[in-house]
């Protein structure tokens, strides 16, 4: 049997053709427009899709670098990619922040921001970045404490053995902190000068560098975090918090106001990245923080270096940050200090 079709059924059948054609090609263009819009970001756009670097400007086994390996792992764990603690020591931790100014601002670069090099260091020195124009704040998660010790076999007892000695023997005692030109530097300093005491600063490239010079005798004193396991074991004493709080683990260690020297200065510790990253990656971060400080294991390890977890947000960190440097701007030549 033959089918005929007529020249206008034809032209029928072709039209509902074409038009169901269409309706597929429009219907096949929706979904794909619906799932760019809805599906998450894939590929590289995905944060993180590969390795992150940590940068920390202080040695190996100091307390800001033992705090920042605890942050790298924890969020290689949430986040299931390499995060890579990378330390870039010396010059009171401005190497590495230059280093993270300069990085790409994707988020694959950050590190530990520290009030010495980001708030003080830049008003002595001439630094390749400017604390309010070239980094991204993503959150803060500590307030540690930075105390001045000697070593266990030191004669002084206590803070005022310590500088009536420095008294009796000018220019004698040799004395370094975790961080040139940092926040124990100044307030140190400036107690010194407020004492009229002549001493000799020794520079080294982070607390964990200069706790051998003082067991070795080298200096006499240092004023760093990192302590309290040297404190459990014998090895230093204690004399006063550089801080504002006494230290919750040794209540009975004076701070340098309470001895009625001229300042106390606050440490906070966060993470930042160079100017311009996404708000969607400091949001991650955001969420990823406030998480932590929470954790049961954060707060152990947070004790055991004798700091306090503190979460501040990418806005209140940059406050934060922006008033303590202009403070500071205030403050570094008020008490006489030689800055820029």
């Amino acid at each position: 049997m033959h089918l005929r079709l007529s020249s206008s059924s034809l032209h029928s059948i072709f039209g509902t053709l074409e038009n169901n054609a269409r309706r597929r090609l429009l219907s096949a263009s929706l979904v794909a427009l619906t799932a760019s819009i809805t599906a998450p970001v894939s590929g590289q756009d995905q944060y993180p899709s590969r390795p992150i670097t940590l940068v920390v400007g202080f040695a190996a086994g100091g307390a800001g670098d033992i705090s920042s390996r605890f942050v790298a792992e924890y969020f290689r764990e949430r986040w299931k990619v390499p995060v890579v603690v990378e330390n870039r020591p010396g010059a009171g931790s401005t190497i590495a922040a230059g280093h993270i100014a300069r990085a790409k601002p994707d988020g694959y670069t950050v590190g530990l921001v520290t009030i010495s090099g980001y708030t003080i260091a830049p008003h002595f020195q001439p630094l390749p970045y400017h604390p309010e124009k070239d980094f991204t704040y993503l959150f803060q998660f500590l307030v540690g404490t930075e105390a001045m010790f000697v070593a266990s076999s030191s004669p002084h007892r206590t803070a005022g053995d310590l500088i009536a000695w420095a008294r009796a023997n000018p220019g004698k005692m040799n004395w370094s902190t975790a961080a040139t030109n940092g926040a124990a530097h100044v307030a140190t300093a400036a107690a010194f000068q407020h004492l009229g005491i002549s001493s000799t600063y020794v520079p080294y490239k982070g607390g964990a560098d200069a706790m051998p010079a003082l067991l070795g005798g080298q200096i006499d004193v240092l004023v760093a975090g990192g302590y309290t396991p040297f404190v459990r074991n014998g090895q230093v004493r204690l004399l006063a918090e550089s801080g504002l709080q006494r230290i919750p683990t040794f209540p009975e260690v004076p701070t340098y106001k309470e001895l009625g020297w001229p300042i106390g200065v606050p440490s906070f510790y966060g993470i930042g990245g160079p100017a311009g990253i996404p708000a969607a990656v400091v949001t991650r971060w955001e969420e990823g923080a406030r998480a932590m400080v929470d954790d049961p294991k954060f707060k152990e390890v947070m004790g055991r270096l004798s700091t306090t977890g503190a979460f501040e947000d990418s806005k209140g960190f940059t406050n934060t940050l922006v008033r303590t440097y202009r403070d500071m701007g205030r403050l570094i030549p008020a008490l006489g200090l030689k800055g820029n």
